[in-house]
This record gives C-alpha cells, structure tokens and sequence, in this order.
C-alpha cells in the first residue's frame, strides 16, 4: 500500500518565537502583525495555552485580546519563520527525497519504498525535527496526501497518526465538513443548510444529490474526497507563478511618508524571498485598499527579469504613483509575477568602458 507522510509543525511562528522567550513558555502567546493588540492587525498564530481561550489565526487583534487580555502579543518575523522552515524540511529530505512543501509550516514526503514500519518512520522524523529545530510537529502517514494531511490534525499537538483505509469510517467521517479539503465558508454554509454537517454525511450522500446543487465537476471532488479517494502525486517541484506581502494599517492613513515606509519594507521582503527562492520577476506591482475598501492594482513589466532590491523597490514606487490617493489607505501590497529561475535568465548585455556600446560578454 502507498505511504504518504504529511508533516505539520505545532504552532509554528509562536513556537519560534519561544525559541527566543523560553520565559514565555507555558503562557498564552499571539503572533500577529507589529504585536499591537489594539491594532487591525489580525492573528497569524498562537500557542495551545492562548487557543483555549478561542483564540485563532485570522481573527482581529483587538478579539483576541479581550478573549484573553493577559496574553502575551508579539509581532511576525518572517524572516526567522523561513530559517526555521529551512531546518525542519530539510529533516524531511533527509528521510525522502520525495519532498513537496505545503507552506511554510507543512510539508509531504513520500515513504512508500522506506523500510520499517509506518510508526518507526513517523518516530525518527519526528525524533530528527525535535533534535534540529527545538519544535515539537504532528505528523500521519496514511495512503494519500487527503488522508494524510487530515490525519495530521487528528492528535495535536506533537501527535503521531497512522492511518489506512479501513479508518476511515471511525476518524475521517465523524470530522466536520470543514475540515475536508476544498470546503471553504460558502460552500460549508450550503452543505450544512442541505444537512450535510459532517464528512461522514457528504460520504453518504447520493452523487446524483450533489450534483443537483453543486455541479458536475465540485460534486465530483466531493464525492472522492469524502471517501478518502486522492491520487495525486507528491509532486518535488512545482514553479511558483508570483510571491507577495501585504499589511494593513493599524488606522486609515493618507500620510506619504507611512504609505512609502511600508511600500519599501514589503518591497525588500519579497525581493529577499525571491532570491532566496533563485527566482527572478519580470513584472512589479502593488495593491491599495482604501478605507471604503475599493480596490486598485497598479503594475509595470520590465525590459528584463530582475531580483534586485532596489529595482523593485523603485517599480514598486513607480506603481504607486500611478495611483491617486483621494481617500485614506487601508491596506498596501507588493506582488511579483513572471517569475524565471535565475540560472535560465540571459544577463543583460554591458557597456563597453571605452566605447560606451553594449558588447556581448
């Protein structure tokens, strides 16, 4: 039978920065935006101890905190949470050369042709991130990615899950619908107003019921997935399409100097990322919000791919321009796309230092 292991870190950005607070431990920590509990911003993570007072990522800074004002607040750092990616993906390759990252804090591998047990394995991966890293994960290995991945949030935190075919009935169909991949709030919302509450129930479901309300293609997914049904591959590489960052303001602000400050900072981010990455753009461009929330995206398309900073930065800038700034910002977003690996872009031909001529090197 295929084995397929489907690894999440616990609490990933909190547990970082625990790294760096070991005083903090034990406490209820929220990872999110500058830190500002009084601010738009929204949660990115938190630790165990501030999710039993219904903290949870995506909801409002200033929720959080009254669920919890004693929590401890702490802004993002992406650039510790790419690192500490680094180190436990590469415990991953150690063990198969199958890899397929899933985020930043998750990740396949395929151990089909390992030997030892599904358990053994599950232990010394487990074993090799807790001894890397400092960070405890939860893991499953199960016959697909869908069962894997869905198993892997069966026991946190630091839980270890095996699953086959055969659990499916007992841990996959009790769960709730939402959980079962391609389900978001719409479509949650229809499956339970049709009595459709757990995966179980959508498993049960006629296809010809489905596909009355939801059309051939997503009843289709539905049905599979339901059943525990995937084939996909772990697929080892996949080309990124664009990489981007954005922030919202913790009030509405027209002030230029705030809007290029943070303009500059998302720039230098994703132009990091994307080298880091050994990619480079060939189109820049940014996204406004304003306070009423209408939405303008401006970009520009360069002569030739690029990884460089500041030629990002003054793109960036450039874009920005364009933009007539009648009504206060809610948010600002820098976006990358045409991406090219590094090694495959031609350099720019230089100018000749006597002549002052371009001459192909």
């Amino acid at each position: 039978m295929r084995r397929v292991l489907h690894l999440d870190m616990d609490a990933f950005f909190a547990s970082v920065e625990l790294l760096r607070r070991p005083d903090l431990r034990g406490k209820p920590v929220v990872i999110g935006g500058r830190g500002d509990p009084n601010s738009r911003g929204v949660v990115s993570t938190a630790t165990y101890e501030a999710r039993a007072f219904g903290i949870r990522s995506a909801m409002p800074m200033r929720t959080a905190k009254k669920l919890c004002p004693d929590a401890v607040f702490l802004p993002v750092d992406f650039e510790s949470y790419r690192h500490w990616s680094g180190v436990f993906k590469d415990q991953m390759r150690a063990v198969s050369p199958i890899f397929e990252s899933g985020g930043i804090d998750e990740a396949y591998i395929e151990v089909t042709d390992l030997p030892g047990d599904s358990e053994a394995i599950g232990r010394d991966l487990k074993t090799r991130v807790v001894s890397a890293t400092g960070m405890t994960c939860s893991l499953a290995i199960a016959p697909n990615k869908l069962l894997a991945k869905l198993g892997s949030e069966l026991d946190k935190p630091d839980g270890l899950t095996i699953l086959g075919f055969e659990d499916i009935p007992t841990r996959i169909w009790p769960l709730d619908v939402r959980k079962l991949q391609g389900v978001g709030p719409k479509a949650e919302e229809k499956l339970k107003a049709l009595g459709y509450k757990t995966i179980g129930d959508l498993a049960a479901a006629p296809y010809e019921k489905l596909r009355e309300s939801f059309g051939e293609s997503y009843s289709r997914h539905l049905h599979e997935t339901s059943n525990g049904r995937d084939d996909r591959p772990v697929v080892t590489f996949r080309e990124p399409k664009s990489r981007s960052a954005e922030t919202t303001f913790d009030e509405d602000t027209a002030d230029w100097q705030e809007l290029a400050r943070v303009l500059a900072r998302l720039a230098k981010r994703v132009a990091d990322e994307l080298r880091d990455e050994g990619y480079r753009a060939r189109t820049i461009g940014i996204k406004l919000r304003y306070s009423d929330f209408e939405r303008i995206t401006r970009d520009r398309t360069l002569e030739a791919p690029t990884d460089d900073a500041l030629e990002i930065r003054r793109a960036a800038f450039e874009c920005l321009g364009r933009v007539e700034l009648k009504k206060r910002v809610r948010l600002l977003g820098v976006r990358l796309s045409d991406l090219r690996r590094a090694d495959t872009v031609t350099p720019a031909p230089e100018p000749d230092l006597l002549t002052g001529q371009e001459q192909t090197l």
